[in-house]
């Protein structure tokens, strides 16, 4: 399922820095980007509290997020 959230609304959640892809709820892998869009560097991270992190991003994220289907931008 896919959400939106716009970014006034994010404002005040702690989101990680990074583009990123959360697996199993036990690793993440953060991708880096140049300035230019290319891919510079990946890096797995499997420590707790960096996953977590994230997990509560999302989570937080996800209560605030609008269902793709009712979403009208303006």
């Amino acid at each position: 399922m896919v959400r939106w959230l716009p970014r006034r609304k994010a404002a005040d959640i702690p989101l990680p820095g990074t583009d990123l892809w959360m697996f199993d709820g036990e690793s993440v892998l953060f991708t880096y980007f140049s300035g230019a869009g290319d891919v510079v560097d990946r890096e797995w991270r499997t420590e707790p509290e960096v996953v977590q992190l994230v997990r509560k991003a999302f989570e937080l994220v996800w209560e605030r997020a609008t269902p793709h289907g009712e979403y009208e931008p303006g």
